[in-house]
């Protein structure tokens, strides 16, 4: 089968495309810096030169695909450029889908999010639940926009387009402010973990394994949430102590303390530059949110499973380990 990938040399993309390659399909990725993705060209993927901004540069690499996976996203929390969320995650959606339903490609797979459901405010959310905001971060509001009023109204009108929605996507490879989060934990400058925030906590390569299914066996028309096992942000990081022998954080702020501290920050930020990860955004995004979902649907209809959250995060964290030269106290 010919495949077309946007988002090819990102995290959950690129694991899409070594699948694909794996598995002995014909795969072609767009990517914005050819320069920067010989990783992808080894493997026998082919290269176009594009972006999902500019619908036209994807028309020719398109053309005759069996199947397309649009990934590519602008997933930033904290961004001091949040006019990229609605160029990226809503122009960026619209160009890709209309340019699929021009070109008659049979099967396309959506790459959403659970985050369109914002704070679950503890409930397992599912396929079913509809949520109209408000929003914690830019990215959750312009990936809403694009699952709802870009992808799901075209599949009404016969877009043959499956959405899958991930949870939280970790594992080695990882550029997201997850992987900030474990780098400053390995390295003791973690004060605090937050309570009650939690958490669906998918291994990349089941992931993306996840995105192969529903291309395979996903109904078109349907969303599946590939979620894995839910787990708070204080007992993935008691887990983490058990593999590397490192302390978690002992401090454990409240909801409301860190709701309290991001109206402070939010007055600071504009006269005093600081990391995307202690930006006001940031913080409201883990005060004491859970971003849980039920993966049921997906694992009845496609087969899908999630590996445990310690064999994932085993590999994860002695992958950055090896990466900062830290030698576990464990293993």
């Amino acid at each position: 089968m010919r495949y077309f990938i946007t988002g090819a040399t990102g995290f959950v993309g690129g694991a899409i495309a070594r699948q694909l390659a794996a598995a002995g399909h014909q795969v072609t990725a767009l990517v914005r810096h050819t320069d920067r993705a010989h990783h992808l060209a080894r493997l026998g993927i082919a290269l176009h030169p594009g972006d999902i901004t500019d619908k036209e540069s994807m028309r020719a690499p398109m053309t005759g695909a069996d199947g397309i996976f649009h990934v590519a996203g602008w997933y930033k929390i904290g961004s001091k450029t949040p006019a990229l969320g609605k160029k990226i995650n809503v122009d960026g959606t619209r160009n890709v889908l209309e340019l699929m339903r021009e070109l008659r490609i049979p099967r396309g797979v959506y790459t959403s999010t659970l985050l369109v459901f914002s704070d679950t405010r503890g409930k397992l959310v599912d396929e079913a639940t509809h949520y109209e905001g408000p929003w914690l971060s830019e990215y959750e509001r312009t990936k809403w926009m694009a699952h709802t009023q870009i992808a799901e109204p075209m599949m009404k009108e016969g877009l043959p387009l499956i959405i899958v929605l991930p949870g939280l996507v970790y594992g080695p490879g990882d550029t997201s402010s997850v992987r900030n989060l474990l780098i400053q934990y390995l390295k003791g400058r973690l004060p605090i973990s937050p309570q009650k925030t939690a958490y669906a906590w998918g291994h990349v390569e089941d992931i993306a394994e996840g995105h192969l299914l529903a291309m395979e066996k996903g109904r078109p028309g349907e969303r599946y949430i590939l979620a894995g096992p839910t787990h708070t942000l204080q007992e993935a990081l008691a887990i983490a102590e058990q593999i590397t022998g490192i302390n978690a954080p002992r401090l454990h702020p409240s909801p409301a303390l860190l709701r309290r501290l991001a109206q402070i920050v939010r007055w600071i930020e504009p006269i005093l530059p600081l990391p995307e990860f202690y930006r006001s955004e940031s913080i409201r995004a883990i005060a004491g949110v859970t971003y849980i979902g039920s993966g049921k649907k997906a694992q009845r209809e496609l087969g899908f499973t999630a590996r445990p959250l310690e064999e994932g995060l085993c590999e994860t964290l002695l992958h950055e380990m090896k990466l900062l030269g830290i030698r576990s106290k464990r293993i």
